[in-house]
């Protein structure tokens, strides 16, 4: 059992972030927030898929006028992404926009922040400091200290100057596309802080290699406890980063969304097509909803125990395969039958 760090809460629209809430899955839109139907489109993609906060980017007064036709029909809360002007974080407030994003490193002088950040109080708006290791402060990278030490100098600065105006719906990132420096930026600040911690290896690349670096990266912190919400950065259809949220959430015990598919690597025991089969059965299954663990194995040796220990299972044989629900084997077909009788007792079991 990981025991999570304690975090302030906050509500970002209807969810909670921090203290004892469930660690959201957030992602992004990558549409022209000016383009208001194309952006709901995607928000109702990102809805069917599980997440639970998306953030728009704002890049001039359109996109943020935007903002308030998008807030009443969107699915989900949405956080607006403010760089250079601050003017746009006002707008958007006005707009009835749920959360703020402000990037320490170009959002301007403190008296625009505080602006912004008076304004947010009247509304009970959160703002997270989100700082980028692309994007800090030129007093800061002249300094010669470690990366991550800069990058908790820069977020600490902005978090002062919201605490200043006792402001509290705090929220904080500090993102690099370095793994490491990633971990030891949040496994500092979380020592310091109280606020809600929102996770990310930025420009964390494209599917295979960002999955395994935001596996990585937010797997070890999220082990150590540290993170209240995350998002998997990809260079990829958006909808994917949610996916892949909940999944290494799943695969750290913290959440529990749609099916757990385990399967074996290939050996010269199996005597089935293994490779075809595993992936065959999670594209068959990959929407079902309800958290389950379905295993596909290959072979005598471990796979009856495996499927046994899940709630649905195949064991390879030569040519043939058993299944098993719950521990109990229910059926022996042969390996070209052996994916629709799964989920006939699938589908018999969740209609």
């Amino acid at each position: 059992m990981i025991k999570r760090r304690n975090s302030k809460q906050i509500s970002i629209g209807n969810i909670k972030i921090g203290g004892d809430a469930p660690i959201s899955v957030q992602s992004m839109c990558n549409t022209d927030t000016c383009d208001i139907n194309a952006t709901l489109y995607q928000l109702n993609e990102f809805a069917e898929k599980g997440c639970e906060i998306a953030r728009l980017a704002v890049l001039n007064s359109d996109a943020a006028s935007a903002i308030k036709e998008i807030v009443k029909k969107s699915p989900l809360p949405l956080v607006a992404d403010i760089h250079f002007d601050y003017k746009l974080a006002i707008e958007c407030l006005n707009n009835g926009i749920h959360a703020l994003r402000l990037n320490p490193g170009n959002i301007g002088k403190r008296e625009n922040v505080e602006k912004v950040v008076r304004l947010a109080k009247i509304n009970q708006t959160p703002i997270r400091i989100g700082v980028n290791a692309g994007s800090l402060e030129k007093e800061l990278l002249e300094k010669e200290i470690p990366l991550h030490e800069k990058m908790v100098l820069s977020a600490m600065k902005h978090i002062q100057i919201l605490e200043d105006l006792d402001f509290d719906l705090i929220k904080v990132s500090l993102k690099s596309s370095d793994v490491l420096t990633t971990i030891e930026a949040y496994r500092s600040i979380a020592e310091k802080i109280p606020y809600a911690l929102h996770l990310g290896v930025t420009e964390a690349g494209t599917m295979r290699q960002g999955l395994i670096k935001s596996s990585i990266g937010l797997g070890t912190l999220l082990a150590e406890g540290i993170g209240d919400t995350i998002r998997v950065s990809l260079t990829e259809n958006p909808v994917e980063e949610v996916t892949a949220g909940f999944d290494i959430l799943k695969a750290l015990g913290l959440r529990k969304r749609g099916v757990n598919f385990v399967s074996c690597p290939t050996c010269g025991r199996t005597k089935i097509d293994l490779i075809s089969l595993a992936k065959q059965v999670e594209a068959r299954f990959k929407d079902l909803e309800a958290p389950i663990t379905i295993a596909t194995m290959g072979c005598v040796v471990n796979g009856p125990g495996e499927a046994r220990h899940a709630d649905f299972g195949i064991a390879g044989g030569i040519g043939e395969g058993l299944i098993f629900q719950k521990g109990e084997i229910v059926a022996k077909v042969p390996e070209k039958e052996l994916l629709n009788k799964l989920e006939e007792i699938i589908r018999k079991s969740y209609k």
